[in-house]
């Protein structure tokens, strides 16, 4: 996102189990300066939060004075710095900013942390979400729309009449990294090279073929070792295809689901560089694409801070 000279107003924090990304942004939501690694809660130890956040930030707070400073993601999870329970769908942005917790830093800045959502309908138990709530705020809750979240864990969920109605979570993206890591692909595929996007793309319309065969998720996997075996796969080219059986057959889950059909429009609201496999998905599965870019996680965040000193004025 651009940089701009605004004055600082607040810092937003996003942060999961393996990153960290700190914002300090102006007035109306524009980012003056930002921190991004890979400090995730997963390498810290219970109780170094506070410590890491005030050694990440340090710098600003000592330029700036003490500032309002909102953290989002995993960091307010049961592993995380502090617990905030979720919000039962459907969820408004004031929904959203009257379940915060807050906790006061030795300089006099006040970290406010925002909660996750549940959806009680799911089954077999209620799913839930922590993060991606505020990117779907960001996108806007104005319109009837399902919305995308591309992740290790992507979320399908439905907005309208100004709230989050419900959710749906497929751990499209875990599975992946596992298959890459652990199994055939890791032994038989070529990772070298540049992606393969033609080849993933046949991964999508064989998961999106509809036939009992191609929805079954176990045989479509073997199809890679399959194909390459036939000659007719590459190497080289497994890794995508398999990415791209995966994210099909999410896609396959979806319409099954109910969350859209051919011929809708779905926005795809996303940072973890998947956007574009997501777009591309969508389109061979016959969808519409609303892309909501890739920064709607930080203005859904300004827009609870904004509710939030509103309702403190």
């Amino acid at each position: 996102m651009p940089k701009t000279e605004g004055s600082p107003a607040r810092i937003v924090i996003d942060w999961g189990t393996t990153s960290f990304r700190a914002m300090l942004v102006d007035e109306a939501g524009a980012v003056i300066e930002e921190i991004e690694n890979e400090r995730g809660i997963k390498v810290l130890a219970k109780g170094a939060y506070e410590q890491e956040l005030r050694d990440q930030i340090g710098g600003w707070l000592h330029t700036h004075g003490p500032m309002t400073i909102y953290a989002m993601g995993m960091i307010t999870s049961r592993n995380g710095w502090v617990e905030v329970p979720y919000v039962a769908c459907p969820v408004s942005v004031a929904d959203l900013a009257g379940k915060i917790m807050r906790r006061s830093l030795p300089d006099g800045s006040e970290v406010i942390f925002l909660p996750g959502i549940t959806d009680l309908a799911r089954t077999p138990y209620p799913d839930v979400m922590r993060g991606e709530e505020t990117q779907i705020v960001g996108f806007g809750l104005e319109q009837n729309m399902t919305l995308v979240l591309p992740g290790t864990h992507s979320k399908w969920a439905r907005v309208a009449e100004g709230s989050i109605q419900g959710f749906q979570t497929f751990v499209t993206g875990e599975l992946f990294a596992l298959l890459a890591q652990h199994s055939f692909i890791a032994a038989s595929g070529d990772l070298s090279g540049e992606p393969d996007m033609a080849a993933f793309e046949r991964g999508v319309r064989t998961a999106l073929a509809g036939t009992p065969q191609h929805d079954a998720l176990p045989t479509l996997l073997f199809s890679a070792r399959a194909g390459m075996l036939a000659g007719q796969l590459q190497p080289g080219q497994m890794r995508d295809y398999v990415s791209g059986l995966l994210i099909g057959h999410e896609f396959a889950g979806a319409f099954s689901c109910g969350w859209c059909r051919p011929g809708d429009m779905v926005g795809i609201v996303g940072n973890d560089g998947l956007n574009d496999r997501y777009a591309r998905a969508a389109k061979i599965a016959g969808l519409l694409v609303d892309d909501g870019g890739e920064h709607a996680g930080l203005v859904g965040a300004v827009k609870v801070a904004a509710e939030l000193e509103a309702l403190h004025r």
